[in-house]
């Protein structure tokens, strides 16, 4: 089966592409180095002939509101259009969990444009909402640290490997479209204070974790339970204390 991944070079898109190839699968990643893009629109005829399936694992280049918006609605409808055209039959998206719940958060309603988009496209579909990843930890304790210090909101958290994510993805890519959405999250789940207290005295970081009930995360105050699934939710296998690259830099 031909399946296209959008974002193959990435965090996550690359260990799509190697399980893909490791199941005996035609795995093409759809990125600028080979002249496939999305934004502006070049490359995506020749890239989609023949596939089965496209798995979206894109980046907005920054993070700023209007850039995230901008590039999540123009990258997916060009995108779905050119699926559309070349007849594929499932597409595939990687979202976050927090969608839809946090309107405050311009990456998540950037997001939540895209699901809408995806949903009334005629092409069958299924979303992987994903909570925050390990990899990300230290990036999201650096956004967070002001005069030195770590100011963490006191709510659930419930991060998950990449490779937990690319596992899933995977897994949907090759069954038959959800038409919906589905959660993964890591194994265990954490209160995000203490979580990140204990994650910098393993670094052996100076800095103090506070925690501060106003403090954001997607530019927005997550309230409790709008960073962890619900019940049904895909459960990853890799725990952080396990993680090869808990120790940062590691």
């Amino acid at each position: 089966m031909k399946i296209v991944v959008v974002g193959g070079t990435g965090l996550i898109g690359w260990k799509v592409m190697a399980r893909l190839g490791e199941r005996g699968h035609e795995a093409i990643a759809a990125y600028p180095g080979i002249g496939v893009t999305t934004l502006p629109h070049s490359g995506l005829e020749q890239a989609l002939k023949d596939a089965s399936v496209v798995i979206d694992a894109s980046d907005p280049p920054g993070f700023a509101d209007a850039e995230v918006l901008e590039f999540f609605e123009t990258s997916t409808r060009t995108l779905l259009a050119a699926e559309e055209k070349a007849g594929v039959g499932h597409h595939v998206a990687l979202s976050a969990v927090g969608t839809g719940r946090l309107p405050g958060s311009g990456y998540l309603r950037a997001k939540a444009a895209q699901e809408r988009l995806i949903e009334e496209s005629p092409i069958p579909f299924s979303i992987v909402r994903a909570t925050q990843l390990f990899e990300t930890v230290p990036s999201i304790a650096d956004a967070a640290t002001e005069d030195g210090t770590v100011r963490v909101p006191p709510v659930a958290f419930q991060p998950v490997a990449c490779d937990d994510v690319a596992r899933v993805l995977t897994r949907i890519a090759v069954e038959s479209p959800l038409n919906g959405p589905v959660e993964i999250a890591g194994p265990e789940r954490f209160r995000m204070d203490e979580f990140f207290r204990q994650v910098l005295r393993t670094w052996h970081d100076p800095r103090e974790v506070v925690t501060d009930p106003h403090a954001r995360l997607f530019g927005a105050v997550p309230e409790e339970g709008s960073l962890v699934p619900g019940e049904g939710a895909v459960l990853g296998e890799i725990r952080y204390a396990d993680w090869p690259g808990r120790t940062r830099g590691g």
